[in-house]
């Protein structure tokens, strides 16, 4: 009788502990009593080396829980006020937006401001050489050829930064304007603000 309570006992802890997925341990003393516990410090030490180990099942790992959206809060009750979400920016036919367009707008146009900055001052040296070259009459001739020599190459830069204006003046107002329309972007996107 004593026997088939330890037996049930035994029986009742083997599955109370499978249903938690912990290892249980078994094993058998010197009157052929058999145990059961999940606790190794439990058992003696003479049987520890006899000891049996059985891992129970695990309990099925539960699905994780499925947020529903919150409905937005109506009017009245307390609560954080969800601002709306922005519209979609607007793209061309390859997914650039306005920014990139007006990068390249703003590109052109300090190409176009230096160009013309550098052909303004060159062109003042230049008219300066010549107007130098005018009044050295009673100069040696090595001076003149000198100064002859020096106007040759502001003329050079002042046609070079001539043609860089030109060719950013036609990339703003023509290029960029004809690339924009057959791209589908915005023309207002190669529109430059002025700083203040």
């Amino acid at each position: 009788m004593k026997r088939k309570r330890l037996i049930i006992i035994a029986a009742l802890l083997l599955f109370a502990s499978a249903a938690f997925g912990q290892e249980i341990y078994r094993w058998v003393d010197e009157k052929g009593t058999l145990h059961f516990t999940d606790d190794l410090e439990q058992i003696p030490e003479k049987y520890r080396e006899k000891v049996q180990k059985e891992k129970s099942p695990q309990e099925p790992t539960p699905a994780p829980p499925v947020s529903l959206p919150t409905p937005p809060p109506k009017g009245g009750k307390p609560g954080k006020e969800s601002k709306p979400a922005p519209p979609p920016q607007e793209k061309d036919i390859f997914g650039r937006g306005e920014e990139w367009w007006g990068a390249k707008a703003r590109e052109w146009n300090e190409k176009f401001k230096t160009a013309q900055k550098n052909y303004e001052k060159t062109n003042q040296e230049w008219k300066s050489k010549e107007k130098e070259l005018e009044i050295s009459t009673f100069k040696p001739d090595s001076f003149k050829r000198k100064l002859k020599a020096e106007i040759k190459v502001l003329e050079e830069k002042v046609k070079d930064w001539e043609k860089q204006m030109q060719e950013s003046k036609n990339m703003l107002e023509h290029v960029l304007p004809k690339q924009a329309r057959e791209d589908g972007a915005n023309p207002d996107w190669l529109k430059i603000e002025e700083k203040k």
